[in-house]
């Protein structure tokens, strides 16, 4: 999910509202390339996931994994590329790296949606994905905003973020093996868990992140968008 380890973090973390109301011209620059850096992340995940949808081979390659373990293996190579995304992103080598990083995120991001995009423009009603759109925009604007002008330090959603994480993966893994769906009510606990991701990716971005670290705090920025992104189409496609 793109969770941060301290040691890549700024260790002179401001107190809590004073951060965000006497932020330095250093601060204020790197939160502006982090947001252009996500919304270039998003803007990028419409283009490969709209050729991918438009792609021949596309329903070959949701059938391929749609099945229960293939859909296992999916999951894991996902956190396995996220993770060495997530490093490549925070490296010290070079932008370079650290942008190959993030494409290489953004990637799997569109190859993890292909199949609930797929049923989502073929099988639900019309509408779906601008309503999910708009409502994850409005939740991730609203939260964003309240962390800017609350100047509240939520980097004790740490361990929360940590152990809901685990959570919904053994809970997916378990779906997978036993044969039982994932429902309305999971979908509105991972919207939850996505909502206390942002909170957390936005707290680190004005007070923990180093200022040259812009790419990586877009990574985990993104990856918090994207798990509410998913989980809203999936609630409410449920909801048919």
């Amino acid at each position: 999910m793109g969770l941060e380890s301290r040691d890549y973090m700024r260790t002179d973390a401001r107190p809590v509202r004073e951060g965000v109301r006497h932020m330095d011209v250093a601060r204020v620059a790197f939160l502006r390339r982090t947001y252009l850096h996500l919304a270039g992340a998003i803007v990028a995940f419409v283009v490969v996931e709209s050729l991918l949808q438009k792609a021949p081979f596309i329903e070959s390659l949701v059938q391929a994994m749609s099945g229960r373990f293939a859909w296992l293996l999916v999951i894991g190579l996902f956190m396995g590329v996220a993770y060495g995304a997530d490093r490549l992103a925070r490296s010290s080598a070079g932008p370079g790296m650290q942008y190959i990083g993030l494409g290489l995120y953004i990637a799997a991001q569109a190859l993890i949606f292909a199949p609930l995009l797929y049923m989502a423009t073929r099988s639900s009603s019309d509408g779906v994905l601008g309503t999910a759109a708009l409502v994850t925009f409005g939740v991730c604007a609203a939260l964003t905003g309240y962390v800017f002008i609350s100047g509240i330090n939520f980097s004790w959603l740490r361990g929360v973020v940590a152990v809901g994480g685990v959570a919904a993966i053994l809970t997916i893994v378990c779906a997978a093996i036993f044969g039982f769906s994932l429902g309305v009510f999971f979908a509105g606990l991972m919207i939850m868990l996505a909502a206390s991701v942002l909170l957390y990716q936005t707290s680190a971005a004005i007070h923990d992140w180093r200022t040259d670290q812009h790419v990586a705090a877009a990574l985990g920025l993104f990856a918090s968008v994207m798990m509410m992104f998913y989980y809203v189409v999936f609630f409410l496609m449920g909801r048919d």
